[in-house]
């Protein structure tokens, strides 16, 4: 018995000697001690020290000495509890003191229901039981679903609460004020009610329940995929209807697929001529898009895009003729015909053998346009080949084992979204090849969270973590030679997925950039794996999947007109972006004058001459769009600024756009002449609608759930290949945490490629002249 004393009172001393440090330290900080008085009723207000630093109060742990700048008592009952909040937990608490601040916390559920019952009694309206938090008697207690704040604090725009700034204005004031011209701070929701507690005006907003239900009994009743609220449209409708307050009569049917479609048909064709008046200086480019319907037809969609924007043209039915190359080409030489051989600088198509049959025709039939293969869809076969390499093909099956336990037990998924605060590692994308890569990406991002979750005591208290798949989840998470395997397929395809990103951008034309991706990509790789045994594969892999690309004198081109890349060069530029420069002169400007007035203007470009060489120019190299940048300082060089926009107003892949709900297949399927032409303008005016949102969009928002059945690009990630249920309750999906919108500040992917390409091995100089 006397060991353990000694022991103890060791400790006590050593207690005591770390908290007589502290006491200096803080005494030494300028913090003044407060006396806790009596009226602290919280059981934790006897576990702190409380001090003032001028006008503000800051308490301090007893047993750690952690400082606690801001949060109220609560934060320390967290702190002491070992609770996951707003405090990291104090490891030298003693247990007795620990459980009575746990047991405390869950008294914070039986003073929500009472508070709950209180706001049921002064609405009228059922709020849904969550978890809040409970501070000092100073402060006020705040709900998900009424927040009370003092008037006249301010709070954040986006916040539920709406605060009344006519707090001290008197009752007569609002009295006048309501007889009169409403101001616009008094022009609340009607779902807005006010409060009065302790003489001080509070005001809520209710939950709108009503409305919520009356959107979902719609989207539910006539079966609209719940992602259609995602639409910029949605919120739009959402206003137009509330601006026109009560009884507003809605459209019939015969409206919405009468007057109403003809208005909106008339406005889209406004805004596609807009984008046509734009093509005789810009150029533009068309997209063949190629799909399968549900019933096996095969569908060509025709798009034309310009800077200004991308309009659908029209849809063919190609079942008949989809493997034939010289019908397909007689169906693209009506389309170039259509927009205007002078506007086309080339036609965009899948790799497919007939279409570089029926490609190489068309350049053949048109000397002043190209064609060229999809570029996302040439990066996804190579990210594909990737994916199939034995020793990444074995990491990524590890990878998914983590991911599909964690996905089918909802109380295991919502202790990894608190780990990464709400964020999913699931990210579903267009392909499933770029969905692997992108997870795994973000698995690695999370590397620490994830250890972190198989660590907490919360994970080793789990039942979860005795069953065969939480035991495998801890070895794999728990493995540093997993993470460095993931590590390292991520720096080896991270600079394919940022080239991917590129040219599927909708924010800028990719043009200028596509060849600069591609060389970043190889020189990663070969500076990750060093040797050249080791990195050669990778290349052919590239060089393989791209070698239709790689000749293609527009990315050359582009390459050579975008000032960023073009000046960073030191020394003589490779062969293969002038040979490419040249052959679009050759090819784009039919008149031998002009093409002779280029090749003068092509040497002040090159020494940067007159505005080429202004610091403003300089400085607008990294930052402008290689467009506006010679629209802007090109003016010396007319004819060579000219074609430099138009080629570098490009885009280098096609525009996969969801279709779904669009009546593609009815207008092949209609026999009545009156009904196939509506049904015409309708695809062309829901398809156009849609494209308009993609550019009207500022970035793109990752809100989908890695769970829904539509995301079918990570069904491997996120289910096994049978339906296990070991327990209902931890597959009960109403028992989730909702996922955060995993919405990120957007990065220009472009603005990163950097400068310098004097790595001649990349262009392949080496290998040709050891052939020669």
């Amino acid at each position: 018995m006397k060991a353990p004393m000694t022991r103890r009172k060791r400790g006590t001393d050593k207690y005591n000697s770390h908290y007589d440090i502290q006491a200096t330290i803080i005494m030494a900080s300028g913090l003044q001690p407060v006396p806790i008085t009596p009226q602290k009723h919280d059981p934790a207000w006897k576990h702190v020290q409380m001090f003032k630093n001028g006008d503000r109060v800051q308490l301090k742990c007893i047993y750690c000495g952690k400082l606690f700048k801001g949060g109220g008592i609560h934060r320390i009952k967290e702190h002491l509890a070992g609770q996951k909040g707003n405090a990291s937990s104090c490891l030298q608490v003693q247990q007795d003191v620990r459980l009575l601040m746990q047991q405390s916390l869950d008294g914070v559920v039986v003073k929500k229901r009472k508070k709950q019952k209180l706001a049921e009694e002064i609405t009228g309206i059922h709020l849904p039981s969550n978890d809040i938090d409970t501070y000092d008697n100073n402060q006020c207690e705040v709900n998900t679903d009424i927040q009370l704040i003092a008037n006249p604090i301010a709070i954040e725009p986006s916040s539920t609460l709406m605060v009344s700034h006519e707090a001290g204005t008197s009752s007569r004031g609002r009295e006048k004020r309501k007889r009169g011209r409403p101001s616009k701070n008094s022009l609340v929701s009607a779902s807005t009610d006010l409060i009065t507690a302790n003489g001080i005006e509070y005001e809520f907003k209710k939950p709108d329940c009503q409305v919520h239900m009356a959107i979902v009994q719609f989207l539910y009743d006539v079966g609209v995929p719940l992602d259609a609220v995602n639409s910029i449209y949605f919120q739009q409708l959402i206003d137009a209807i509330s601006s026109q307050g009560m009884g507003v009569v809605a459209p019939s049917y015969h409206d919405l697929r009468g007057c109403v479609l003809k208005s909106l048909l008339e406005e889209g064709k406004t805004q596609i001529d807009h984008y046509a008046r734009t093509w005789g200086r810009t150029g533009c480019s068309i997209l063949v898009e190629e799909w399968c319907t549900d019933k096996g037809m095969i569908l060509a969609n025709f798009l034309v895009y310009c800077p200004e924007g991308t309009m659908f043209l029209k849809s063919a039915d190609i079942t008949n003729i989809a493997n034939s190359s010289d019908t397909l080409f007689e169906l693209l030489k009506e389309v170039v015909e259509e927009v205007g051989v002078r506007n086309v600088l080339q036609v965009i198509t899948s790799s497919e053998e007939q279409y570089v049959v029926a490609g190489r025709k068309l350049s053949d039939a048109y000397p002043t346009l190209y064609w060229a293969p999809c570029a996302a869809g040439s990066l996804d076969l190579i990210l594909d080949d990737f994916g199939k390499i034995e020793w990444i093909k074995v990491v990524l099956e590890q990878s998914k084992s983590i991911t599909r336990f964690i996905y089918n037990h909802s109380v295991v998924l919502n202790m990894m979204r608190r780990c990464t605060f709400g964020v999913d590692l699931v990210v579903p994308r267009s392909t499933c090849s770029v969905s692997n890569f992108t997870t795994l990406k973000r698995m690695v991002e999370h590397k620490h969270n994830l250890q972190a979750l198989v660590t907490s005591q919360e994970w080793v208290d789990s039942p979860y973590s005795k069953k065969e798949g939480g035991l495998a989840l801890l070895d794999s998470i728990s493995d540093n030679s997993f993470w460095s395997s993931c590590t390292l397929i991520v720096h080896l395809t991270n600079p394919l997925l940022q080239v991917l990103r590129i040219v599927s951008s909708q924010n800028k034309p990719s043009m200028g950039y596509i060849y600069a991706g591609i060389y970043r990509a190889k020189e990663i790789i070969k500076k990750e794996l060093v040797k050249k045994e080791d990195y050669l594969g990778y290349w052919n892999i590239i060089d393989q999947r791209w070698a239709q690309s790689r000749h293609l004198p527009l990315h050359a081109a582009g390459f050579y007109l975008n000032p960023k890349f073009f000046y960073s060069i030191e020394g003589d530029l490779h062969g293969d972006f002038v040979s490419g420069m040249f052959d679009c002169i050759e090819r784009l400007v039919p008149d031998t004058k002009v093409q002779d007035k280029i090749i003068k203007e092509l040497n002040s470009y090159k020494h940067a001459v007159g505005d080429f060489g202004r610091k403003m120019a300089i400085r607008a190299r990294d930052t402008v769009i290689p467009a506006e940048w010679w629209s802007t300082y090109g003016g010396g060089c007319p004819n060579l600024a000219r074609l430099a926009v138009r080629i570098l107003s490009q885009r280098c892949s096609l525009m996969h756009y969801k279709r779904d709900l669009i009546p593609f297949e009815q207008i092949h399927d209609t026999k009545n002449s009156l009904e196939h032409q509506r049904l015409t303008d309708l695809v062309f005016t829901q398809y156009n609608l849609r494209l308009r949102r993609m550019t009207d969009t500022t970035k793109e928002q990752d809100i989908v759930d890695p769970i829904s059945f539509d995301s079918i690009s990570v069904r491997d990630w996120i289910a096994g290949k049978e339906l296990c249920l070991e327990d209902f309750g931890s597959s009960d999906w109403m028992a989730l945490d909702p996922p955060s919108s995993n919405t990120t500040l957007s990065t220009d992917e472009a603005e990163e490629l950097g400068a310098g390409f004097d790595d001649f091995e990349i262009f392949g100089v080496k290998d040709e002249e050891e052939n020669i």
